[in-house]
């Protein structure tokens, strides 16, 4: 199993690499946690729709389960603040896990780690991040 680590450096890429990549690996049923700043009240009630909100810190950390109707507000949502860069999403954290697997959407999506991954799941991977190249810093630990 492999290991994907990604940080955009180009903060004008376009969201739409993020909804492949969410679409692909993250399933209803996986473990969930999000994560976003206190100030954040809109996206916490919202997120609170898939979970339990739990104070952390500065932070407040809401977990459940993925469900389908993440997935479609995922999909579907363009951030509008967008004042410091581009955001792919409106939550800060978010985090489905399942078993050996876990995806990881960091700084509203402008950072992922993807843990446990198949020879094949890269591949795939590999073919939605082309177009971007340029855009992201990438490093990738493909198993034997």
């Amino acid at each position: 199993m492999g290991i994907i680590q990604l940080q955009v450096v180009d903060h004008s890429v376009p969201s739409d690499w993020w909804k492949k990549l969410v679409k692909h690996f993250v399933h209803a049923g996986d473990e969930l946690e999000i994560r976003c700043w206190k100030e954040e009240t809109a996206e916490i009630k919202q997120a609170s729709r898939y979970g339990k909100p739990l104070e952390d810190g500065l932070e407040i950390s809401v977990k459940g389960m993925v469900t389908d109707a993440l997935l479609t507000e995922l999909l579907a949502e363009a951030p509008v603040d967008k004042e410091t860069y581009e955001k792919m999403t409106k939550y800060f954290s978010i985090r489905a896990k399942k078993e050996t697997f876990e995806f990881s959407s960091e700084h509203y999506g402008t950072e992922l780690y993807i843990i446990g991954i198949s020879n094949e799941d890269f591949s795939f991977f590999s073919q939605i991040i082309a177009p971007y190249a340029n855009c992201l810093s990438i490093y990738t630990e493909e198993s034997d």
